[in-house]
Parts: C-alpha cells; structure tokens; sequence
C-alpha cells in the first residue's frame, strides 16, 4: 500500500498494467493497423496513427467513467452485475478468439499513402467510433477499482490514463519494429496459433482474478461501493502475477 492520505491498493494498480500490456501486444485491428501503416509508409506513419487511436481513448474513458459512476450512485448493486458483465465479456472474447483464424494477415497492398495528420485523424476517428473499446472498458475498468478513499470517476479516469499510456508505449515499440516482426511472422507460421492460445490463457487468468472479486463481492455485507481490493492482492500473492515488492 502507498502510505499516503489517498489508500491505493498497488497490487490492482500493478496488475492492471501487466494486464493492459499483454492484451496491448497479442494481435488485433488496432495494433495491425498499426503495423501495417509502419512497413508501408514508415515509423513516422505508425507512431501518427498509434497517438491518434490512443487520444480517441479520452472520449471512451470519460463516457464510462461519468456514465458508470452515475449509475453506481444511483443503485449500489449496479457494480456487482459491471463485474459480473466484464467476467462474462471474458468468456466472450476467449470463444471469439479460439474461433478465430491462426493467420495473422499483413497484407498492405491495398494501402494508401496518407499524411501524419491524415493518418492521426483516421486513427483517432477509428477509435472513438468503435463501440467496442467503451464496451470493453465497461467490463475491464469496475475489476480494477484501487481506492475506497478517491471517487469512482477519478479511478475511472486514472485507469484510462494508465491504459492509454501502456498502449501508446506498446504501439509505439511495435511502430518502431515494424520489419523486425513482420518478419518473424513471415518466418514462424506458427506464430500466430501461440499467440492464439496465450490469448486464450490470459483470458482465462482474467476470468479467476474477476470471479474471486464477484465471489468477495457477494460475501461482504458491507459497503458494496467500496472498491474491492482484497480479492486481486490475494490472487496476485498466490499466484504471483504482477505483484508489487
């Protein structure tokens, strides 16, 4: 814990990073996208497009942080059923992608040469017109609550600070090696299938941390607003996923 007049429970904090990174890295529109935009126009390119999908992300934090936090004040029980909808959003995401192809397609010969602006726009408009990143936070933010001492909107929006920033240092990298993976993935067709199923792993991780937060949830008979803390430092102890010395 940070000894300071705010209590943070780091171990949620630790483990929403190491979360947001490793969902960051496995291969989605986004971050092909960008890796696309890098190997045909260059890293300039890529890095406009990554800061253009990161500062949509502003729109969506601020929609889910007022929204959600609303609703919270509004009826104590509205929390409890965000967790369980972001625990059955994770079964729903792992079935999408054991569904899904093992190739990961890199074809750029259908793209065309924009500006940096041009491609900071598309990626930005990309984002915020994309329902399922408010969906997503929707389901992933309310499990990683950190404080019972700050307000659910400041949380809401530290955790959007937090993802964009881990997203944009993980965007950014895979700009910057752009020709290094594209290469690796010509020369590994099994790539794509391991990456696939460590997909699939941590989703499942994702799953026990949300679920021995709902079961916590439905044991304590007090303060259901209060941000759950014990449940993800308990699960970070036992198993030893990104917790804090």
């Amino acid at each position: 814990m940070l000894k300071t007049k705010f209590k943070l429970d780091t171990n949620i904090l630790l483990s929403f990073i190491g979360a947001t990174a490793i969902l960051a890295i496995f291969p989605g529109p986004d971050n092909i996208y960008v890796l696309v935009q890098s190997i045909t126009n260059g890293v300039k390119y890529g890095i406009a497009t990554v800061l253009g999908l990161i500062s949509g992300c502003i729109i969506h934090t601020s929609l889910v942080a007022f929204g959600v936090s609303a609703l919270i004040n509004k009826n104590e029980n509205i929390l409890f059923s965000l967790k369980v909808f972001g625990a059955s959003y994770l079964v729903f995401l792992a079935y999408k992608v054991y569904k899904s192809n093992n190739d990961i397609s890199l074809s750029s010969d259908k793209v065309l040469k924009r500006s940096t602006f041009q491609l900071f726009k598309q990626g930005f408009i990309m984002n915020v017109l994309n329902p399922k990143v408010s969906i997503f936070f929707l389901a992933f933010f309310p499990n990683f609550l950190f404080s019972q001492s700050i307000s659910s909107i400041s949380q809401f929006f530290v955790l959007g600070f937090i993802f964009m920033g881990v997203s944009l240092v993980v965007f950014s990298l895979i700009a910057m090696l752009a020709g290094t993976i594209s290469n690796y993935l010509k020369q590994n067709s099994n790539a794509g299938g391991v990456l696939k199923w460590l997909q699939i792993v941590v989703f499942i991780e994702l799953l026990f941390l949300f679920y021995f937060q709902i079961e916590f949830f439905q044991s304590s008979a007090s303060d259901l607003r209060s941000p759950i803390t014990h449940p993800v430092s308990q699960f970070s102890s036992k198993y030893c996923i990104f917790e804090s010395q």
